[in-house]
């Protein structure tokens, strides 16, 4: 077959192809252009999940006649100052969209520049523009998009159904307006109940205000700010803590200077801020914001501009980390799953239904004239507190009564832990506050005391190690023999030594000193079982935490330990003094707490 040149109708509907993918992408470049225009708001109509008409009205600078006669040609912008392509700090500007939208549906456009005396409209039907003709419009630009894909109606086979292109668009614009807080959204349809967000304060306050208006009442009181800044790189935002997670990474968004993009750098870089917070099955809520000089991020990589790259892709990625750890560790106390109200939602009464509980603190139905002289209403007792909550403390007939009898220290309730008054099932800690009681899990919290010192110590001078008088003998499989062996150097930073000892054993011949004593062949299983699971990608740290949380589960209180009221209390305090004791480092929470004022509550007394 011969070589011949395309005629200019097909080469625009490929090139439209590659920028238009479905009715959200139409809404992203109409949007980003109005953002570009310096629009304070934007509106937003959908109809048939986009592919019926799209409609786009802002208040920005609008067009004048000589730009509009331009503006549907393609590779024409105003983006641009100069043909410099790292200089971008616009949303748009390769000049693809509007012609590549007028080649695959009906467009027109209606705006009006300041200096205009009037507004200005043009249509584009399959490529074809008609003339330009005067038009009515007070402010800015508005455009209309109708019958998408007509004149391609073999991409309208792989669209989806409304519901789902119109949820698309929805998540377009919930980026957008997460980027953008100072300027106001509707977004309105058949579709779908017209949503708005306002215009929101300059600074973090107002940057929360969006996110919380987008993502939710839950994030904005579990967001965290954080922040951290070198070399010219900003990374700045609000990431929710531990207790607001995920079952995938869909709630995790990175802005780069503006421009809401799509990257794996994130994800792997809050998995690794969250490392030491999360189960490996959940995923944290975030809002990053990178701000650098346009010269060190190249956004030209993708079509759609979904993606960038980055010249120090190492720096941005370790300043996230830092700045998500950072702000973790500054509100540790936050981090506790309790910090927003869940733990009261775990004990929501559930009465039978004929029993209504008085509210009135004053009454006493004892006292009351209608006092019963039958039996009393049924309460249904068993399911007065709600599962899952209380299955953790369903663990059969109590073992041990502890109860101290001389009041707590008056110090100690000062104490953001309190006083130790209790030990359940020779598992939980119950602790007094001067405003509450306060849940202790021993085990979890004693794993992350123990885990934290390991750390540091690591950090310090290396684990402190004992040498084993007689070396233990432990015998495994030859794979996994093999695979401990492979890492007994790093093992050995931790202050595991160990030998080979023929086939199928392994002779542990020095212990780290905090962990005391402890189960070597337990403990060398365990670690075989992780590092089974490890990329040899993964950065040699990671490999080193996850060695430091296996022995910290070996090396702390395991539960079933009855403990002595001085016991308590000191872990207590280890716990103040410790960074990150609100879960233990596999994600579970240490504490959870309850107030005066939520117990009052569950008993109707308040």
């Amino acid at each position: 077959m011969p070589v011949r040149q395309l005629p200019e109708t097909i080469v625009n509907r490929i090139a439209a192809g590659e920028v238009v993918e479905r009715p959200a992408s139409v809404v992203k470049e109409l949007v980003e252009n109005a953002i570009d225009a310096g629009a304070h708001r934007i509106d937003i109509f959908t109809d048939g999940g986009g592919r019926r008409r799209i409609g786009i009205t802002d208040d920005g600078d609008g067009m004048t006649h000589a730009d509009l006669s331009i503006a549907t040609d393609r590779h024409a912008t105003s983006k641009l100052d100069d043909e410099d392509l790292l200089q971008i700090r616009t949303l748009g500007f390769r000049g693809e969209a509007l012609p590549s939208i007028g080649s695959v549906a009906r467009l027109g456009i209606t705006t009006r520049h300041a200096s205009e005396p009037h507004a200005w409209s043009l249509s584009v039907e399959g490529g074809d523009k008609s003339p330009i003709m005067p038009a009515a419009l007070s402010q800015g630009t508005r455009v209309e998009v109708s019958d998408l894909f007509y004149a391609t109606p073999a991409r309208l086979k792989f669209l989806k159904t409304d519901r789902t292109e119109a949820e698309a668009i929805r998540e377009v614009v919930r980026r957008l307006a997460m980027a953008r807080p100072d300027v106001a959204f509707t977004l309105a349809g058949e579709e779908r109940a017209p949503v708005t967000w306002a215009a929101a304060l300059p600074g973090p306050a107002g940057q929360l205000t969006r996110l919380g208006d987008i993502l939710g009442a839950e994030f904005r009181l579990s967001a965290i700010e954080v922040r951290s800044e070198r070399e010219g790189v900003v990374v700045e935002g609000f990431a929710a803590a531990p207790s607001l997670t995920r079952a995938n990474a869909l709630g995790q968004y990175l802005f780069v200077n503006g421009r809401p993009v799509r990257d794996k750098l994130i994800i792997g870089a809050v998995r690794a801020a969250y490392s030491d917070y999360l189960p490996r099955d959940r995923h944290p809520v975030v809002a990053l914001f990178v701000t650098l000089d346009p010269r060190e991020v190249d956004a030209n990589v993708h079509p759609a501009k979904t993606e960038v790259r980055f010249r120090n892709a190492g720096l941005v990625r370790g300043l996230i980390v830092h700045a998500l750890k950072d702000g973790l560790a500054r509100e540790g106390r936050r981090t506790a799953a309790n910090s927003d109200g869940a733990v009261l939602d775990s004990f929501r009464p559930n009465f039978a239904p004929n029993f209504t509980p008085r509210t009135n603190t004053n009454w006493d139905w004892r006292r009351s004239p209608s006092y019963p002289v039958g039996p009393m209403p049924s309460f249904d007792g068993s399911a007065a507190f709600a599962e899952p909550g209380q299955a953790a403390f369903d663990v059969g007939t109590p073992t041990a009564d502890v109860r101290f009898e001389e009041a707590p220290n008056a110090d100690l309730l000062d104490r953001p832990l309190g006083a130790a008054r209790t030990q359940i099932h020779e598992t939980y800690i119950v602790s007094q506050t001067r405003d509450g009681l306060i849940v202790v899990d021993q085990h979890a919290a004693h794993e992350r005391i123990v885990y934290e010192k390991l750390k540091a110590s690591l950090a310090r001078n290396g684990v402190q190690r004992q040498i084993l008088l007689i070396p233990e003998i432990v015998e495994l499989d030859e794979a996994t023999v093999e695979q401990l062996l492979d890492r007994a150097e790093e093992l050995a930073s931790f202050g595991l030594a160990i030998d080979s000892f023929g086939p199928g054993a392994v002779a542990v011949r020095e212990t780290p000193s905090l962990l005391g004593k402890t189960n070597a062949a337990s403990l060398l299983r365990d670690l075989a079982e992780h590092m089974a699971e490890w990329d040899e990608a993964l950065p040699l740290e990671r490999r080193l935490m996850h060695v430091a949380a296996t022995m910290a589960c070996h090396g702390s209180v395991r539960a079933g330990r009855r403990l002595k009221p001085e016991e308590m209390n000191a872990l207590l305090r280890e716990m103040e003094d410790t960074p990150n004791s609100g879960q233990c480092n596999h994600g579970r929470p240490t504490y959870v707490e309850l107030k005066l004022s939520d117990i009052e509550k569950l008993f109707g007394r308040r």
